[in-house]
């Protein structure tokens, strides 16, 4: 089944990122927030496991982070223990974080340019900012009060949506100042963000549009 999908690996990762990121804009914010943010996700770990199906031993781990993970989402709903919370959280960041390794070298090994590689470079981007997302998250957990404004954000106490939304804004580069890092670790985890969210367009894009531009040379030759 996996290998069936495989050859449509980007388009169904990036489709379920979309869902994840832009859901609650054609979804009632309590319905999104309780119930299609988990089902997105589990669909976005399970298009996570056929990018990495070609490989054994990374599948084999990702599949046992996404049962891990599928387990604990399932009890968030009769129990909702930080404990299990923080649990579920770290397994998401080294799923996404092997997940975006692996987009990143598939589209670095690529040698011909096709639709496929163009989605996987804008997939890779986005898993980078979920990445930057669950960084946020994990030491606003550990270190309560590492970002101001989080906490006003639309009048809620839910600080995912305000990190998620500041993961993203510094990964671009943006920064409108509305969210602010105050302590020491959240200001360089700031800072590393921005970096990466620059190297990347910077090497990765550049590599894609430089065997692009060789691949039509090519074909016109």
């Amino acid at each position: 089944m996996l290998n069936r999908l495989f050859p449509y690996r980007f388009e169904l990762y990036l489709a379920s990122q979309l869902l994840v990121l832009f859901g609650s804009l054609i979804i009632p914010n309590a319905l999104y927030e309780n119930f299609a943010v988990p089902l997105f996700m589990m669909l976005n770990l399970i298009f996570g496991l056929v990018l990495v199906s070609h490989n054994s031993y990374i599948k084999r781990v990702s599949f046992g982070l996404v049962i891990l993970t599928f387990c604990l989402i399932l009890f968030q709903f009769i129990d909702t223990k930080s404990a299990l919370n923080n649990i579920k959280l770290g397994a998401y960041f080294m799923f996404y974080s092997i997940v975006t390794v692996e987009i990143i070298r598939q589209v670095w090994k690529a040698q011909i340019v096709s639709k496929n590689v163009i989605l996987g470079l804008i997939s890779g981007y986005i898993s980078l900012g979920l990445l930057a997302f669950f960084l946020c998250l994990t030491i606003e957990i550990i270190y309560p009060g590492s970002f101001s404004g989080i906490t006003n954000f639309e009048g809620t106490t839910n600080i995912s949506e305000p990190l998620m939304y500041y993961a993203y804004i510094t990964l671009m580069t943006i920064g409108y100042g509305d969210i602010i890092p105050q302590t020491g670790i959240a200001q360089k985890a700031s800072i590393f963000i921005g970096l990466i969210g620059q190297f990347y367009l910077v090497v990765l894009t550049a590599i894609v549009v430089g065997k692009y531009i060789n691949q039509s040379h090519s074909k016109n030759n």
